[in-house]
């Protein structure tokens, strides 16, 4: 029982983890990377899909981020969407490819982005130390209810700290590596 409890508990701290690495890989760094649109949705077909779904990105250089529709009768549909998003790039197309000019990040705007990275893993903190809350809550009805020893709940809380521990971890090297990634220019 205990091993059901900290597998959940494991797999639900990965995916917090893996959730932080998402959304800070979206943040514009001053630096081209295909993952800044990954966020953007297209209305093609009749449904709101992916940019990536729709066309080839590219990052030829470190400054150039280039959209290449497959259909290009998207095209304005996908420059509509880049231009609707917050990122703050303005599309330039010439009939076949969309290109997104990366402008270097000024001081203020670095540091406004350091703030909101740092948020966004405290979040993520937050969220592991929740399902760390939620398996130690189990561990103690299980206890209760006489299905695992006193010991056996005391050994998996310890293990539920060290996960909580790695995870959390984890979440400061993603931290450290974006934050690293936009003061650096």
């Amino acid at each position: 029982m205990t091993e059901d409890i900290l597998g959940e508990c494991e797999g639900k701290m990965s995916k917090a983890v893996d959730s932080v690495g998402r959304e800070l890989g979206g943040i514009r760094t001053g630096r081209a990377s295909a993952a800044l649109l990954d966020g953007i949705r297209v209305s093609a077909y009749g449904s709101m899909v992916p940019v990536k779904q729709v066309a080839n990105v590219g990052v030829p250089d470190p400054k150039l981020i280039v959209v290449h529709p497959w259909d290009r009768s998207l095209l304005g549909e996908v420059e509509k969407a880049i231009l609707k998003s917050d990122l703050g790039l303005t599309p330039a197309s010439d009939g076949n490819v969309i290109r997104l000019h990366v402008p270097p990040l000024t001081e203020e705007r670095r540091k406004e982005l350091v703030k909101l990275v740092k948020k966004l893993a405290e979040e993520g903190r937050v969220a592991i130390r929740n399902v760390r809350r939620e398996a130690n809550e189990r561990l103690k009805v299980a206890e209760k209810n006489g299905d695992i020893s006193e010991d056996e709940a005391r050994r998996a809380q310890k293990r539920t700290q060290e996960l909580t521990d790695n995870y959390s971890k984890k979440v400061d090297e993603i931290l450290e590596k974006k934050e690293e990634e936009i003061m650096t220019v």
